[in-house]
């Protein structure tokens, strides 16, 4: 019998009496896998092997996953340095015991969201206390991480595994083993005597010329060999939802603004009417800049109208702060917390001139907070900053051009709820069914802007604003139930590629 020469290297190699897999072959007959595979196929469809495949899932530590294993889990960590502090008697500060334990930067918030989780004690009001019971040498992720190091995975539970995958310390494939086993056909074919014959695999132009493409056996092209996958680039799901949200918009008549990511405290909160003295402008809460630390110049007439509303109030009742102003504090820099800096460019006229009403602008851009990270907060995110100037605005005018903008989206079930802003008079929160746990949650947040704020930055009419989360938009369309699956460091690859893009 003549075969091409890869199958009777296959044929010659196989066993009637044990299964030997694709990679054994390949060794044993100095071929590449992807030809033994094609070869094997080949012998299958005569009749002379027979394959089995099984789906093996193999895992592996990630970077961050082999830091861990090495240094310890960061809650392991904390509790170790809390219980060092004293916390198991009493509640020590939540910054002793963070600075004892070493961590820094992301490590800290990963501990912190894991900690009580995991029953090593309790975290509130900026204490922190230390369970004695506890057992970190019992710490199922943490011994889930050395057996994986040593592949010894088969002990480890399938919840503990997807802990870790889903804290992005294991990366998880599955692949097809194929097994060859001889046949009797084969056993007799191979009894009987198997030659190579002479095959090609490409039409070349020396063939042609030669003429010898007409003596030459050519080898069958086999659509079911393995191949290699490839999973080509695309938009991210969160950027064509960004583009829809920009092009939505502009269908309603606005126009899109754009400004620096990093930018003065004075456009970031000064002229929202934000008190200097808020808890929301401390080191805790924004990312300031250490180099440069200020911004060079700001409009001077502007920063004295907006310090003056801050100290005295604006119109015959107003009363101000009476807290604390100081303009190098409000020449500090920092990233934004939220656009609505953007907003204030634009309304004072600094950013393209002065504007005449009616006007309606927007902005799809990132902003930075320094919050605790969990399913529905990242330290980054999207904002979608927009607002209307015009005479004689109402709450009635915002809560229908949400109604119009999220029925865009298919979106109908919008809530709206009373809140309370420092630059917003009357202001509520919107919040949205979300469509997998029925749970409400927060979309946004809007208002009509005051006057201590809009009468420093010159404008004389009604100005109505909002400031929505784009991640948030994103969990209602789709579903999704955690945000750090579409968008971070810890996001899952696969269920972007998968997911479907609704319109």
């Amino acid at each position: 019998m003549k075969l091409p020469a890869s199958q009777v290297a296959v044929i010659e190699a196989a066993s009637a009496d044990e299964a030997q897999t694709i990679d054994q072959l390949a060794s044993a007959t100095g071929e590449k896998p992807e030809t033994v595979t094609g070869a094997a196929f080949d012998l299958e469809a005569d009749g002379l092997v027979s394959i089995e495949e099984e789906v093996k899932e193999s895992v592996e530590l990630t970077e961050e996953g082999q830091a861990y294993l090495d240094d310890g889990l960061p809650e392991v960590r904390l509790y170790e340095a809390a219980l060092e502090l004293g916390a198991a008697d009493e509640p020590v500060s939540m910054g002793q015991a963070i600075g004892a334990s070493g961590l820094d930067g992301a490590a800290v918030d990963i501990a912190l969201s894991n900690y009580a989780r995991k029953g090593y004690g309790v975290i509130d009001s900026g204490e922190i206390t230390a369970d004695p019971a506890a057992d970190p040498a019992a710490d199922a992720e943490a011994a889930a991480l050395a057996a994986i190091e040593t592949q010894q995975t088969d002990a480890i539970d399938a919840e503990t595994l997807d802990q870790l995958d889903h804290r992005g310390l294991v990366d998880r494939s599955e692949r097809t083993v194929r097994s060859v086993r001889l046949t009797d056909d084969g056993v007799t074919a191979l009894m009987e005597g198997v030659e190579a014959a002479e095959t090609v695999d490409r039409l070349t132009p020396e063939l042609l010329t030669s003429g010898e493409w007409a003596e030459v056996e050519f080898t069958e092209y086999n659509v079911e060999a393995d191949a290699p996958e490839y999973g080509g680039g695309k938009e991210h799901i969160l950027r064509q939802t960004a583009n829809r949200v920009k092009d939505v918009l502009v269908g309603m008549g606005f126009q899109e603004m754009g400004g620096p990511h990093v930018d003065a405290d004075f456009w970031i909160n000064d002229c929202l009417f934000m008190p200097q003295d808020h808890p929301a402008r401390t080191h805790w809460d924004r990312f300031a800049m250490d180099n440069p630390r200020e911004i060079d110049e700001l409009p001077a007439d502007l920063v004295e109208r907006v310090e003056r509303a801050h100290r005295e109030g604006v119109g015959e009742h107003g009363d101000g702060y009476h807290s604390p102003w100081d303009e190098d504090f409000a020449r500090a820099l920092a990233l934004r917390g939220h656009t609505t800096s953007l907003s204030t460019r634009y309304l004072s006229g600094e950013q393209v001139g002065e504007l005449e009403p009616p006007q309606r602008f927007f902005s799809v851009e990132k902003v930075y907070r320094n919050d605790t990270l969990d399913p529905t907060h990242l330290l980054e995110f999207f904002q979608i900053e927009g607002w209307v100037m015009a005479e004689d605005l109402s709450v009635r005018d915002l809560m229908g051009t949400f109604e119009e903008f999220y029925a865009q989206f298919g979106i109908t079930d919008i809530e709206f709820k009373p809140h309370y802003n420092p630059y917003t008079e009357p202001s509520f929160e919107l919040f949205g069914t979300h469509p997998e746990t029925g749970e409400l949650i927060e979309i946004g947040n809007s208002g009509i802007f005051r006057e201590e704020m809009l009468e420093p930055l010159g404008v004389e009419c009604d100005v109505m604003a909002w400031g929505l989360a784009l991640e948030r938009l994103l969990m209602l369309i789709y579903g999704f139930e955690d945000i750090r699956d579409v968008h971070g460091t810890l996001c899952d690859l696969e269920l972007l590629r998968e997911t479907e893009v609704m319109y």
